[in-house]
């Protein structure tokens, strides 16, 4: 997608304004983020718990970069209901499965943003005894006005707090299937 491409969602006009990242770009970040991540596990069996359904583009490409024995079990967060573009608190849609007692677990998500999905979803898994718990994201949204936002473990790409879209990432369930992650903004 180029500069300048439109959409109108329920009488709203947003456009698509430049590309943040591009496909060659992710491509090459989450090969590198499955190298970092088996070398960290040393071959010890993972749970991934992918956040739907923003992070599950991500989530397909990065499995497959990883060398070692994992379990996928879902979990979907709804924070940003439809045309929002701030979070408006979190709740579980499907939460994280019982059986997580002992294992390693590591949290996938699309994009890190105020930190509040993040806090929301290690504090549910925390309630079980893990053996580990690492977070990853694709995205990293730079706040400066959030200077005490959790460190995540695993990041992709660091970008300027612009509300994006494409590779997973939606706007009221739109722009999911672009190869990019593009900035959308509202047409004036």
């Amino acid at each position: 997608m180029g500069d300048g491409q439109n959409c109108d969602s329920r009488s709203l006009s947003y456009e698509l304004s430049g590309v943040v990242v591009s496909r060659e770009e992710i491509a090459y970040r989450v090969a590198g983020l499955g190298e970092e991540i088996t070398e960290f596990y040393g071959g010890d069996e993972v749970t991934i718990l992918p956040v739907l359904t923003g992070a599950f583009v991500f989530t397909a490409d990065l499995v497959r970069q990883l060398s070692m024995k994992i379990q996928i079990d879902p979990i979907s967060v709804s924070s940003y209901p439809g045309t929002s573009t701030t979070s408006q608190g979190c709740s579980f849609r499907l939460p994280p499965p019982e059986n997580l007692h002992n294992r390693n677990v590591l949290i996938v998500d699309d994009i890190f943003d105020s930190g509040a999905t993040m806090d929301f979803l290690i504090n549910a898994v925390s309630t079980t005894p893990l053996t580990s718990l690492r977070t990853c994201a694709l995205l990293r949204k730079q706040r400066d006005d959030l200077p005490e936002r959790r460190n995540l473990d695993f990041v992709g790409f660091d970008i300027r707090d612009e509300f994006v879209v494409g590779y997973g990432l939606d706007f009221d369930g739109f722009f999911r299937n672009l190869p990019d992650i593009c900035v959308l903004r509202t047409c004036k």
